[in-house]
């Protein structure tokens, strides 16, 4: 099975778990309500806190990853905000743009943490580290003024806005992580021991609840702002992000987890936050179903990160026409399929094509 697939079915089982429990034993919805509280304001904060203080920023590209990130999100949160007459005029409604916003946007951290461990080791964990600091807190910043402002019955003035972000519990777990990782304050091991239990707790709960308020009806016939969101997510930002990471002279690995993080389905929290904030959360539970669904099913024959980091693949194909360089040896990592003898064969025949012994070919892969 290859790393995304192992890394996205038990986000998508347990979002299945959800459902079937909204349809049987906990059909009341002051009992999922409880839970979104929950969620909302102790555990991903919780979450949120622990992942950023663990990072380790120290051995990474910080401005060349966490650029081409940050830029990339802007940037498709700008085309969304600029489309937003077209959505309008096209009957999606404030709540459901938010939906479209937040799905276009926001990152699921489980999956990209995952992935980038099972394909690197420590060192992909520490660039998706990387990636986590520069998306999580930007996203966050932009999902809440997007819900104040759009997903408000009324008029929301700028202050109102500001005080919504200011207020809002995830933003200070941002602020709170990035503090203590960037002081390196210590924190005594039951702290990590409490921390990672609730943070863990926060994946399954979350993502019971992204189920649990999941309109099975419309995952075959998906609506326009369902489709937008998932195209957004999986096909613009990825591109934008590896054109940005070869902008700043990314390459090889860092290249490649820079197509993991901005390439992975959207995060759970997006659906507790657009509940908690009045945004159109069954189309988001669509949407994030729908990214799941498609990711999984694009890397089926591959062991590959994501399926637009076989356009990086391509791109540094090239490099295989000039003189031996580190890009190749990662390469060779991403390209081997253990499941696939001829696809090691090809790398090994690719790799001896750029100047590298086949020997030492035969070594890497």
């Amino acid at each position: 099975m290859g790393v995304v697939i192992a890394a996205l079915l038990p986000v998508f089982l347990l979002i299945v778990l959800g459902a079937v429990l909204k349809r049987t034993l906990m059909r009341l919805e002051t009992q999922w309500h409880g839970l979104e509280r929950l969620t909302y304001y102790v555990l991903f904060p919780m979450l949120l806190i622990q992942t950023l203080v663990k990072a380790d920023l120290s051995r990474v590209p910080v401005a060349g990853v966490g650029g081409a990130l940050i830029l990339a999100a802007l940037a498709v949160s700008l085309i969304c905000l600029a489309l937003w007459p077209l959505f309008r005029r096209m009957n999606v409604d404030g709540p459901a743009f938010t939906s479209i916003f937040q799905g276009a946007t926001r990152w699921q951290t489980y999956v990209a943490l995952s992935v980038s461990r099972n394909l690197y080791g420590a060192a992909g964990l520490a660039l998706a580290s990387v990636a986590m600091v520069a998306i999580i807190p930007l996203v966050n910043v932009f999902s809440v003024a997007v819900l104040a402002h759009y997903a408000s019955t009324e008029k929301q003035s700028a202050r109102s806005i500001v005080m919504t972000v200011v207020k809002n519990p995830l933003i200070w777990a941002c602020a709170i992580g990035l503090f203590i990782n960037v002081i390196h304050l210590p924190l005594p091991k039951i702290w990590h021991e409490v921390a990672d239990a609730l943070g863990s707790s926060s994946l399954a709960i979350g993502l019971l609840v992204t189920g649990a308020g999941l309109h099975l009806e419309g995952l075959l016939r998906p609506s326009l702002a369902a489709a937008t969101g998932v195209l957004f997510k999986l096909v613009l930002m990825p591109l934008l992000a590896i054109a940005l990471g070869l902008w700043f002279g990314l390459s090889g690995t860092h290249l490649v987890i820079v197509a993991v993080c901005s390439a992975v389905p959207t995060s759970s929290s997006a659906y507790v936050m657009a509940r908690q904030m009045g945004g159109d959360a069954p189309l988001l539970a669509q949407i994030i179903t729908l990214q799941m669904i498609l990711a999984a099913i694009t890397h089926a024959d591959r062991d590959r990160p994501v399926f637009l980091s076989r356009a990086v693949l391509s791109i540094l194909r090239a490099d295989a026409q000039r003189p031996y360089k580190p890009v190749n040896v990662a390469l060779a990592k991403v390209w081997k399929c253990r499941s696939n003898p001829t696809s090691a064969a090809e790398a090994e025949s690719f790799l001896a094509s750029g100047n590298l012994s086949t020997s030492t070919a035969k070594t890497v892969i």
